[in-house]
Parts: C-alpha cells; sequence; structure tokens
C-alpha cells in the first residue's frame, strides 16, 4: 500500500554530476533515499519519468539554445553565465528533469497533487541558462499542458529565495500564466524581470514576516485569477543557514510556508505540482530535510481535506 496519498516523480539520472560545487546535485538521490528509509514514502509511490520531447521543449526555448545543449556547443561565456560545467550528464539530468515535471503536472490533474524531486529551474531563459539552470521545466510544462488542452491558465508560485527572472521573462505579457515570486530583494539575479506579482523581501525577514507577507498574496491571487493548476518551485533556500540565501526562516517556518500554499490551493480544488528548486545550507542534510519536510507537508493537507473541492476537477 502507498505510503503517500499522491505520486512523486524521480529518475537517478536527475543528478547533474557536478562533483563538488555549491549547488548540491546529490540531493535528489538524497532526498528520494529520505523519503523511502524513514517510510514517508513507498517504492510505489514513485514514478519515472521519461526524457521530455523536442516539441514540447521548442514551446519555451529556442532551437538554438536546445541544440547547443544537446551537442555540448556553448560558448565559454554562456557557461560563465550558466555557472555550472557542460556535461551530457548535465543534459540528460535537465531533459529528464523537465519530463519529470510535465509528468507531475498531468498526476496533479488526475489526484489533486503530485511532486518532482527535481526541477524548478527558474532562472532558465528562452535563449539562454543562467544561475545554475538550463531548461525551465516550469514553463515547459505550463506549456506542454497548455498545448493539450489540459489546463488554460496557470499559476506559478515561485519561493526561491532568489527571484524567478526567467520564468517571468518567459511568460512576459501572457495573461494565461500567472507568476508570483516571493524572494530576497537584495540577492542574486541583478535584473529582475516583472513577474505579475513580485514580493521583494528585504535582508533577514524571519518566519512571521515571511508567512504575512506571501500566503495573503497567494490568497488573493488564487480568488482573482481562479487557475486550473498551480505550480509551486518549492525552494529550501529562504533558511536562515544557507549560504546564498540572506533570510532567517527556520524549518518549521518553511514547512508552514509550503503547507500554508497547499492548504489555500486544495481549499479552492486547484491542483498542485511541486519541484525543488534551490538549496544550499552548510548542511547539505539540512537542506534534504527542508524538501523532504515538502513532501510531508503536503501529506498532512491531503488527509486533512481528503477531497477536493471548487473549479477545478481532475
Amino acid at each position: 500500500m502507498s505510503s503517500l496519498p499522491f505520486k512523486l516523480v524521480y529518475h537517478p539520472g536527475y543528478d547533474l554530476n557536478l562533483g563538488p560545487h555549491v549547488f548540491p546535485s546529490q540531493k535528489f538521490r538524497l532526498l528520494h533515499e529520505l523519503l523511502l528509509c524513514e517510510g514517508i514514502a513507498s517504492p510505489g509511490d514513485v514514478l519515472r519519468p521519461q526524457r521530455v520531447c523536442d516539441e514540447d521543449l521548442l514551446r519555451v526555448h529556442t532551437a538554438e539554445w536546445v541544440g547547443k545543449l544537446r551537442h555540448g556547443t556553448l560558448s565559454h561565456a554562456e557557461v560563465m553565465k550558466l555557472e555550472v560545467p557542460y556535461s551530457p550528464e548535465l543534459a540528460e539530468a535537465v531533459w529528464l528533469s523537465s519530463g519529470g515535471t510535465i509528468l507531475a503536472a498531468e498526476y496533479a490533474l488526475r489526484d489533486g497533487f503530485a511532486s518532482n524531486l527535481g526541477g524548478g529551474f527558474h532562472h532558465a531563459h528562452a535563449n539562454h541558462g543562467e544561475g545554475f539552470c538550463a531548461i525551465n521545466d516550469v514553463a515547459v510544462a505550463v506549456r506542454s499542458l497548455q498545448s493539450r488542452g489540459a489546463i488554460s491558465r496557470a499559476i506559478v508560485v515561485d519561493t526561491d529565495v532568489h527571484h524567478g527572472n526567467g520564468t517571468a521573462h518567459i511568460f512576459r505579457g501572457d495573461t494565461s500564466v500567472f507568476t508570483l515570486s516571493i524572494h530576497q530583494q537584495n540577492n542574486y539575479p541583478a535584473y529582475k524581470p516583472p513577474s505579475t506579482l513580485d514580493l521583494g523581501l528585504d535582508d533577514g525577514v524571519e518566519d512571521e514576516e515571511y508567512l504575512g507577507v506571501l500566503l495573503p498574496a497567494v490568497e488573493n491571487a488564487l480568488n482573482a485569477f481562479a487557475p486550473e493548476i498551480l505550480f509551486y518551485v518549492g525552494g529550501a533556500d529562504p533558511y536562515a543557514d544557507d549560504q546564498l540565501g540572506g533570510l532567517r526562516l527556520s524549518k518549521s517556518g518553511l514547512k508552514a510556508r509550503d503547507k500554508g500554499v497547499f492548504l489555500l490551493a486544495r481549499e479552492r480544488g486547484i491542483p498542485v505540482v511541486t519541484t525543488l528548486a534551490g538549496g544550499y545550507a552548510r548542511r547539505v542534510e539540512d537542506t534534504i530535510r527542508i524538501h523532504a519536510n515538502t513532501i510531508v507537508a503536503a501529506g498532512e493537507v491531503l488527509r486533512e481535506l481528503p477531497s477536493r473541492s471548487g473549479a477545478a476537477s481532475a
């Protein structure tokens, strides 16, 4: 019997194969192992994705950029902007991660919730990569669902400590996709193209203030926009001991963040698909625990509200 009331998506190929790097690419494997080891999930809960097809990639990314990633022909400047070394394993990982976010979205529409144990590469633009992100898997999944008529309107709630600049730029001017980014204002990236709603926070914000800004904004957005699916970019990097962040959230505060957003969506019958995004705690175990708590929070919400209500239907 499954341990979770929803599906997880994972592939061993998610590891970006970076070696020693501030981005802990082993976290995908470690998260999967922890969820199974602690009985939070069972093997039957886990789906294995296929690589995203070119047709879906090209709904978001330029043919030139996709070709460079496939053949390893990035310029030195493009690799520097990407901030991770190129390898065939990296290309395979982002192709699989995008396939994983599409698969999770399909199951979210069916079951009300699903989680990709990877993805959230929100700095990737249509024609280049940035900040460890080569392919914008959330944007690819949104466009894939829209192209098939599975949804018309989607909302992206991005809680990474860094602004979701790639997602904002890809969906600029598109009234079918609501982009919400809550982030540390004085942090990467320097240029932040406007999301539909940006919640730029001062340095050092803690749990209470963060939740007081985020949850009312999400509630208002869901009520006004009435999306048919919510893509949740669940960054672990607002954590107080994160190396690349300057906010001061606790692990319990981050779990309350996740649970609060999930409850708001669940109460309105809006399916939710989660991806991981960033997490650079000094102890990788802390990053893994924060990501695992996102799954735990989702399980708690679905057990508290087992039947979906509202406008959306699977």
